[in-house]
């Protein structure tokens, strides 16, 4: 059965347009602790957030050259917690004037059966694997430390590895449009991380 076409449109979040502004970088293995150090001591005054997490990427492909991505996330070490879903827009880089990559940005809680859910609507699995790490907080912004696995036989989350010697870092914040100011926080956030990691305003495109 042919997919429904899908209408590449932007994706608001009731009646404010929300955006997320993201710097990444990474870290290897044996760098971990002295940037988590360095971590507690710049952000709040609280302990940071662990979490272990199963993500599934689906598509659905219609008219447009590029399919219409969905991501499911749920969280393994927390029980009683919803499935995540989430939409992420395409990357508004052509402003160099920011200091962030800026993208649309839809994130809802939803039913035990969103997997199921998709598959009916006529989406199909990519990938999949296991995020585990770190979430610490700066006033609004994010900031995520974490190692990603590689899933061995699809669907079971216990067989994995690690999919390389270092640590995904990423520092975010979700807002309306329009607040582009909160992207220098993020730059002065990110230079004092350095030499530890270097956060940096990455184009998806290019690593594709």
């Amino acid at each position: 059965m042919e997919a429904p076409p899908v209408t590449m449109m932007p994706v608001t979040g009731g009646t404010i347009n929300m955006m997320e502004y993201l710097l990444q970088g990474s870290v290897l293995d044996q760098s971990l602790e002295s940037l988590l150090h360095r971590l507690r001591g710049l952000c709040d005054n609280m302990e940071p957030e662990t979490f272990l997490d199963h993500e599934m990427v689906f598509l659905l492909k219609g008219q447009q050259a590029s399919p219409f991505v969905l991501r499911a996330r749920r969280s393994m070490d927390k029980n009683g917690m919803p499935w995540h879903l989430r939409y992420l827009g395409q990357p508004e880089i052509g402003d160099k004037n920011r200091h962030a990559l800026v993208r649309n940005c839809v994130d809802i809680a939803t039913s035990d059966n969103l997997t199921d859910f998709l598959m009916e609507m006529g989406f199909r699995m990519d990938h999949e694997f296991v995020a585990k790490g770190h979430v610490f907080r700066k006033g609004i912004m994010k900031i995520m430390v974490y190692k990603i696995f590689r899933i061995l036989m699809p669907g079971n989350t216990e067989s994995i590895e690690p999919l390389s010697l270092s640590y995904l870092v990423e520092l975010n914040v979700v807002a309306p449009a329009g607040q582009d100011i909160v992207s220098d926080d993020m730059r002065n956030f990110a230079e004092q991380l350095k030499p530890l990691v270097h956060l940096e305003k990455i184009d998806p495109k290019r690593l594709m």
